[in-house]
């Protein structure tokens, strides 16, 4: 008896035809994420499906010419009015095959751009795969996870916009971390999103309320690297899905409101050699290995240079603020939560090195890649970090390089003037990314803000 095929052992591109004709599936989603993360796609007929699984797909590069709000940038890179905006070649990975389960019958596919010049340079997931074979090529692999914070908002598109985005009535009230209380109330939705998690392959290992009204935090499971970063990408985009289903928004903003803490994105990652991990040394202080030092003392190096890697919205650096469970520095410290970058002690496979700088605004393949990057630049080049910090790591005052960027223009060029941002990820990726960034720092300056006009409106 032939076993009965499912979307998550789909592993060849005849796996993939044999699933959709076997089920009669009549219409496949099909995305990709922009630079910021936003993930982009269609619907397309089996038809088509089973062409462009051969073919590839023509995907308008306007992907990477535009901002999140789909406002194209002040110039020119890669795409644009010179170039007349043409069709950058997609293809789909079938591993990343997805039910759909808030849609009957239905089946989603991830893609990228890796067949020509200049769409893989600057493609997202493609840079991710990059840096992955550049650890292969040093016979390292890496295994991560992503966890989320997010606040829920009874509110719906419509409402927030009627609103002006003020005076918005949260999931629920108060500040309640690890409620037992809030999550045995509204059981109903945890529930959903964990059933959610689990049939879209990005399955959650916790969930909890975090302090502020209406925060959850997600612990997402880990995986292989390039999985590890689709899971996180799907999971910020169908959180989103599933809470307007059932009324509700949610926020991944770094953060949202004066009165509350930010909200995190950080990042997990261990590394291993031939399935055998490369972190952990019974033998040595905290039993954290030479390469578990070298990889967090280039990880701590390059982070003021890839700064805008991992905090790429100006919302971000709002955050970057002593007092409010986000660096300021590029610390480090064994189990210590107030540093940049958290060593995590635990068994040999367990033990990994937690990256807190990034927030919930992440495009996580572009995070990952800057976390995983610049370990490997350390590993390369056998960087030793500076001594752990014990304590509190906003009382501590590092050397001048180890201080953050403050704002998103600032961070855009140090990235662009990085001679080791460019050895990492190529000349055709730092320009344009740095180039968003500074368009991003742009938009923000052309705003009257609220503060401005209580400030000024009168008085001045």
């Amino acid at each position: 008896m032939q076993t009965k095929r499912t979307a998550n052992g789909i592993r060849t591109i005849e796996d993939a035809i044999a699933l959709v004709e076997e089920r009669d599936i009549r219409q496949i989603k099909v995305a990709a994420t922009d630079i910021d993360g936003v993930l982009r796609g269609k619907y397309i007929s089996r038809k088509k499906f089973i062409s462009t699984l051969k073919n590839g797909l023509g995907f308008c590069d306007v992907i990477f010419g535009w901002d999140s709000a789909d406002e194209l940038y002040g110039r020119d890179s890669i795409t644009g009015w010179r170039s007349a905006f043409p069709d950058a070649e997609g293809r789909l990975d079938v591993t990343t095959c997805r039910e759909l389960p808030l849609e009957e019958n239905t089946l989603l596919f991830l893609m990228d751009f890796e067949q020509k010049a200049p769409h893989r340079d600057v493609c997202p997931r493609s840079l991710l795969k990059r840096v992955i074979r550049r650890g292969e090529a040093m016979g390292i692999t890496f295994r991560a996870a992503a966890e989320f914070e997010f606040f829920l908002f009874r509110e719906t598109p419509q409402s927030v916009q009627e609103k002006g985005w003020r005076d918005l009535e949260n999931f629920t009230p108060g500040m309640f971390g690890y409620s037992m209380l809030r999550n045995s109330v509204h059981a109903d939705f945890y529930h959903a999103l964990m059933d959610l998690s689990r049939r879209m392959d990005m399955e959650i290992e916790g969930i909890h309320t975090e302090t502020g009204p209406g925060v959850l935090e997600v612990a997402l499971d880990h995986d292989e690297l390039l999985r590890a970063a689709d899971k996180a990408v799907l999971f910020k985009t169908f959180t989103k899905v599933l809470a307007q289903h059932n009324g509700l928004m949610a926020t991944f903003m770094a953060k949202y409101s004066n009165d509350y803490p930010g909200q995190s994105g950080h990042l997990h990652m261990s590394a291993f050699r031939d399935g055998e991990p490369l972190f952990y040394d019974a033998d040595a202080p905290d039993t954290l290995s030479e390469t578990m030092r070298h990889f967090i003392g280039g990880q701590q190096r390059l982070l003021p240079e890839l700064l805008a890697m991992i905090a790429p919205t100006t919302n971000a650096y709002t955050r970057l603020i002593p007092g409010f469970w986000a660096p300021t520095q590029a610390t480090w410290g064994v189990d210590n939560r107030t540093c940049a970058l958290r060593a995590i002690p635990g068994s040999p496979a367990s033990q990994r090195v937690e990256y807190r700088v990034a927030a919930a605004d992440i495009n996580p393949y572009i995070a990952l890649a800057a976390a995983i990057g610049s370990g490997l630049y350390g590993i390369e080049h056998a960087i030793e970090p500076t001594a752990p910090i014990s304590g509190n790591a906003y009382e501590v005052e590092l050397a001048p390089e180890y201080g953050l960027p403050r704002d998103l223009h600032a961070a855009a060029q140090r990235l662009k003037h990085s001679a080791a941002a460019r050895e990492l990820f190529g000349d055709v990726f730092v320009d344009h990314y740095a180039m968003t960034r500074e368009h991003e720092a742009d938009e923000e300056r052309k705003a009257i803000t609220d503060w401005q006009l209580r400030r000024y409106f009168e008085i001045i």
